[in-house]
């Protein structure tokens, strides 16, 4: 059995993102990474096995966008703002936005059965009120979201354009991106424009990461 995450390295990681998590949200974050630990183990649902690099790789870097997303959202953080999260995979950063903002209704969607599978289950066993899930391509995928994020999802012209359908009128794309491709940002459509890179330091990663704003003009 692989060892659970270390308490004390989320809370310290938490921290120094500015986030003031309460013990409740602590322990549903420790349960989720002891979930995606055990489902790895037999179903594949990512490349990261050791509990330290699930860690520092998806839960801090996927609490890396809290802040930056309540920033971009203003007054507007503490309304039920709609978020869909597209290729969420092992439920990131999904699973972690529902944990830390309970009064945001989540959306999930990934076109793996498995993956989704992991998905319904982390939420009822998290007892995640706010979160959806939807086994589907998300070209099919019907509704409304004030917010469409994505992390290493794809390339950021096949992004906006498979859920420009879904995209609020006073909504935003959100996009988590390693690295900063200016071919990308100039693969853009005429009518989109990247309104903000973001550049965020991942307590303990060391690797390069960005959130990329886009916005229709």
């Amino acid at each position: 059995m692989p060892p659970d995450v270390d308490r004390s390295r989320l809370e310290a990681g938490a921290a120094q993102l500015g986030l003031a998590l309460t013990d409740a949200q602590i322990a549903a974050l420790l349960d989720f990474a002891a979930l995606l630990l055990r489902w790895n183990r037999v179903h594949n649902l990512t490349a990261i096995r050791s509990a330290d690099e699930l860690l520092t790789h998806h839960l801090l870097d996927a609490l890396s966008l809290v802040r930056p997303l309540r920033d971009q959202l203003g007054d507007a953080a503490g309304d039920a703002v709609e978020v869909l999260d597209v290729g969420s995979g092992g439920g990131l950063p999904g699973i972690p936005l529902a944990i830390v903002c309970p009064h945001w209704r989540i959306t999930l969607v990934d076109a793996v059965q498995k993956k989704a599978a992991f998905l319904t289950q982390a939420a009822l066993e998290l007892k995640l009120a706010n979160v959806t899930v939807h086994h589907a391509r998300v070209e099919q995928l019907r509704g409304s979201y004030r917010v469409i994020t994505s992390r290493a999802f794809a390339a950021l012209a096949d992004f906006v354009g498979w859920t420009r359908h879904l995209l609020a009128a006073d909504g935003f794309w959100l996009a988590m991106k390693a690295r900063i491709d200016p071919a990308e940002l100039q693969a853009l459509p005429n009518d989109l424009s990247c309104s903000a890179v973001l550049p965020i330091d991942v307590p303990g990663l060391g690797e390069q990461r960005h959130l990329i704003r886009i916005e229709p003009t």
